[in-house]
């Protein structure tokens, strides 16, 4: 369990080592996340934070959505999310506080979620990456086709979690152990090793890795 910072995804870049070395990050918006809710074990049956991140119109939310960040005493935000924290690190962080980048530090292991770009239905080959058939031994226009998808009068079905067309992305990605290469307190910036889920401005959330 560990704090799931709100980011948005700025895009790809690349930095360079002391030893000259190219190394591709990609760069992460990590302005503060403000300390909307906290839960004890002892009301809830659990011990979370819910983070919030960026600005909204009043105006856009229902009264009850409204109502909850007044509660808390803090601007109304316009991404919100809950992670399951230890009891003693929820202790270090009161409601409205603010969450800041240097939560991270740099040559840390952390994990990446987010919401994969979404690529509509796609067939077997970019999907699951088919062979492509070859032109010989009576092939005909099926070259990017599956093929076969079952047996005879037994079982006389197509087993369930069989590789076919359909749609592809657009579902929650899990990028584990990337190197944190920089971090920019200064400028609000988290540079991570490699690339992560989801469109540029995309939302993501960044974990401190937990299978290290």
């Amino acid at each position: 369990m560990a704090i799931e910072f709100l980011c948005r995804k700025i895009g790809m870049s690349r930095v360079f080592t002391e030893s000259g070395e190219c190394v591709p990050v990609t760069v992460l918006d990590a302005s503060p996340n403000t300390v909307v809710l906290k839960r004890t074990a002892e009301r809830d049956g659990y011990s979370a934070l819910q983070l919030g991140s960026g600005t909204r119109r009043e105006k856009t939310l229902s009264k009850a959505e409204v109502g909850h960040f007044k509660k808390a005493g803090v601007p109304v935000q316009r991404l919100i999310s809950e992670s399951r924290v230890p009891a003693e690190e929820a202790g270090q962080h009161e409601v409205g506080g603010l969450v800041k980048v240097d939560l991270f530090k740099a040559g840390q292991l952390v994990d990446v979620i987010g919401t994969s770009k979404g690529r509509g239905t796609q067939g077997v080959v970019k999907r699951h990456h088919f062979h492509i058939k070859k032109w010989t031994h009576g092939t005909h226009e099926g070259s990017r086709r599956p093929g076969s998808i079952g047996q005879r009068s037994y079982p006389g079905r197509v087993h369930k979690n069989k590789r076919m067309y359909g749609h592809m992305g657009d579902e929650r990605v899990t990028t584990r152990n990337l190197l944190v290469v920089r971090v920019d307190a200064d400028r609000n910036l988290l540079l991570v090793r490699g690339a992560v889920p989801g469109h540029n401005n995309a939302v993501v959330k960044v974990r401190g890795a937990i299978r290290a």
